[in-house]
């Protein structure tokens, strides 16, 4: 059985774990090979901790009764207000193994309840342009809704952003 809830101070090594994991699974082949290797879950861990010690964002863990931390996600105020969302999905994350078990679809229900409860009606999330998971976030409601190209690690990273004009 898997239980979604509020992360606490002591998931950050498992946060980080989850991060590194999922990125070098994920994005192997459309991020440049060394971030990837570069990546590392202590580095991520404390960057995570400070996310968790500051209270700022909602931050929410996935957890298996037997696998212990296997995904999680966060969300808070739009980063990028001119698009009309008020409310955005930062990160949304889940090991490999145990992803097309609904672990996704909990966690991200679960952020879009911290958000309502923060009185934001609409949210988005930027993903990947060839992250594979677009797919999910249409099957939750999503539509797309903009998209941008970013400069990061010193190559043109192509993003899109999937909205939802109604938290219901």
């Amino acid at each position: 059985m898997t239980v979604i809830r509020p992360a606490r101070d002591e998931d950050a090594s498992a946060i980080g774990r989850i991060h590194v994991e999922t990125w070098r699974d994920t994005y192997a082949g459309i991020l440049p090979d060394r971030v990837l290797v570069e990546m590392s879950s202590g580095m991520e861990s404390s960057q995570w901790a400070r996310v968790l010690g500051s209270g700022r964002d909602h931050v929410v863990v996935a957890e298996s009764d037997r696998a212990g931390v296997v995904g999680f996600g966060s969300c808070g105020k739009a980063r990028a207000g001119a698009l009309g969302f008020e409310g955005e999905v930062y990160t949304l994350y889940v090991l490999p193994d145990h992803q097309g078990q609904g672990i996704g679809r909990l966690l991200l229900t679960e952020l879009f309840k911290k958000l309502q409860a923060d009185g934001y009606r609409s949210a988005l999330i930027w993903v990947l342009q060839e992250n594979p998971a677009g797919f999910f976030y249409e099957a939750m409601g999503g539509r797309p809704a903009a998209s941008r190209t970013e400069r990061l690690w010193g190559a043109d990273v192509a993003e899109r952003a999937y909205g939802w004009d109604a938290l219901t």
